[in-house]
């Protein structure tokens, strides 16, 4: 059988994508699978690589040259070839998204390869648009009556029509410190912390590079500790790992260029909180339709209540990430983990398709 691996994508974790993919490459199964690579550039050009059959020796296959209206764009040593995005549909073919933010994991690459009628790995359109909406997961989450931090909502055009309203809408519900950040975006890209009234605005018009919608949720003291997800209707939940930091947050560069990051796995906290996150984050994945794989991300004060922060239907997939590091915590090594995704699509895409032929 063929994985098509996608990777790269237009959004500001076009690098990310790239780090994902070449460890997902390192430990697929060639004895049972060949892989397709499939390049997206920042300019949304889709370019068809070479077709894997074994381990690459280096991350510089990914990295694709290919030409354009006569126009050679070098990037590496490889040669890929343009082509529009349908032409990857194959016989015998399953897709793997290693994509990341808009464009990848908010519903519409989902949504194209429904219509395609080829089976993927990861969240379908439904789960992966709410997902990556902060402000759908907050309304859906409410329903469901998982806790939260307080947030209030800004849309572009509100602000742009009254900023004075939005001011008193944000201090009317909120104190300072507050964290602003886009509706849809990731990996702390275009978030920043306000601590009165002249950085909110200016956290604002940061969050509105990136998207029209924007949310300004409560700071608070906590710890961050994060679950990972796995299954269809079966669904399993690791124990909680931690971030620790010693800064309020990390932003894309700390997280992916300067590896500040530092992980506690499992996370030291009362078995308590272990099963109460596990038990919110299971309720989250099946009330926003999750399939396949998540990272349900929370907030712990000291006081050890929990606050759900969000849910990411396509974390960091390096080896060095948390989400195969929760499951590895567990018993369950990398490749295996890759290997069950695959199989968890395919059954999924079964499923699905038996709806259609009734």
């Amino acid at each position: 059988m063929k994985i098509t691996l996608l990777y790269g994508g237009r959004s500001e974790e076009h690098d990310v994508s790239i780090l994902s993919a070449y460890s997902v490459l390192n430990a697929i199964y060639y004895n049972y699978y060949q892989v397709q690579l499939v390049f997206i550039s920042k300019d949304g050009e889709w370019v068809k690589g070479p077709l894997l059959s074994e381990k690459p020796e280096s991350e510089d296959v990914l990295k694709l040259n290919w030409s354009k209206d006569g126009e050679v764009d070098k990037w590496g040593e490889y040669t890929g070839k343009v082509i529009m995005p349908c032409e990857i549909k194959e016989e015998d073919t399953i897709v793997f998204p290693v994509l990341h933010g808009p464009n990848g994991e908010d519903g519409t690459i989902q949504g194209f390869l429904e219509t395609l009628g080829l089976p993927y790995v990861g969240a379908g359109v439904l789960a992966s648009a709410n997902a990556m909406d902060k402000i759908m997961t907050k309304y859906l989450l409410q329903t469901a009556g998982i806790p939260q931090v307080p947030y209030v909502p800004v849309l572009k055009s509100n602000w742009k029509e009254n900023p004075k309203k939005v001011f008193e809408q944000c201090e009317g519900s909120l104190i300072y410190p507050v964290f602003v950040k886009p509706a849809n975006m990731g990996s702390s890209v275009g978030i920043s912390k306000a601590e009165n009234r002249e950085e909110l605005q200016n956290a604002l018009e940061e969050a509105y590079r990136y998207d029209s919608r924007a949310i300004v949720e409560q700071g608070i003291e906590a710890r961050e500790i994060e679950v990972a997800i796995l299954g269809n209707e079966d669904v399993r939940t690791t124990l909680p790992g931690e971030i620790v930091k010693d800064v309020d947050f990390y932003d894309y560069n700390s997280k992916y260029i300067d590896n500040q990051i530092t992980m506690q796995i499992p996370a030291e906290v009362p078995d308590e909180v272990h099963q109460k996150a596990q038990e919110f984050a299971k309720k989250a994945y099946t009330i926003l339709d999750g399939s396949g794989l998540s990272r349900c991300d929370f907030f712990l004060t000291s006081k050890n209540e929990l606050f759900l922060n969000e849910l990411n239907t396509m974390p960091g997939f390096t080896q060095f990430s948390m989400y195969p590091l929760l499951w590895e915590n567990m018993g369950l090594k990398y490749s295996d983990l890759i290997e069950e995704l695959i199989q968890l699509a395919l059954n999924r895409f079964k499923q699905r398709q038996s709806f259609y032929d009734r």
